[in-house]
């Protein structure tokens, strides 16, 4: 590996390489050597910007987490647009993305990332539980508008639909699910809370 490289936006770099060796490996190819070789760096640079490893991957699944909220608030935006099952259909492909589902693989796989993630998401599966408070978020700005029932337990209507999304979106290997097949499932789901104006 090459020495004495400066990096610019080393951590972002690192990022970047860490999600395609993610992508294109999966999860139990995510090593540090694996990173900076993706990222054409000496493995130190990695531990001169993080503690250890496992502080690295914590920070890149924190990134992923501020993702989400870019996403949160432009679903929130569309709230009185379109129709409440296309937003929640496009929202869920947006959440599960093959980039995405990678994640949640890396979470679920080691013990030692959840646990320094406890800190940001101390309840429920970090990258899912955030999800699901968007999707939460934008059901109440509906019901605000008045296309959701005033009575609709929107906190359990996200949880099932990101549960019901994770189900739907995990496990393909690289194949999407088809978004019309989608678009039932979540209209099935919020048919009863969702009344269009």
């Amino acid at each position: 590996m090459p020495t004495g490289v400066a990096l610019r936006d080393a951590r972002e770099q690192l990022f970047a390489a860490a999600e395609r060796v993610l992508l294109r490996d999966g999860p139990n190819a995510l090593t540090s050597r694996a990173v900076t070789a993706e990222a054409g760096c000496a493995k130190g640079v990695l531990h001169r910007h993080f503690a250890d490893f496992d502080e690295f991957l914590a920070e890149l699944v924190r990134d992923r987490i501020a993702r989400l909220d870019v996403q949160a608030a432009a679903l929130r935006e569309s709230a009185g647009t379109g129709t409440v099952d296309g937003n929640l259909t496009a929202a869920l492909a947006d959440v599960f993305g093959p980039l995405a589902l990678g994640i949640l693989g890396l979470v679920i796989a080691r013990d030692a990332l959840r646990a320094r993630l406890r800190a940001t998401t101390p309840t429920g599966l970090p990258v899912l539980a955030e999800a699901a408070a968007m999707i939460a978020s934008y059901l109440r700005a509906e019901r605000d508008l008045g296309r959701v029932v005033p009575d609709a337990d929107v906190d359990t209507l996200a949880l099932t639909l990101i549960g019901t999304g994770h189900l739907l979106f995990a496990g393909r290997e690289g194949a999407s699910p088809d978004l019309a097949g989608v678009r039932r499932t979540v209209g099935s789901v919020v048919a009863g809370a969702v009344r269009e104006v």
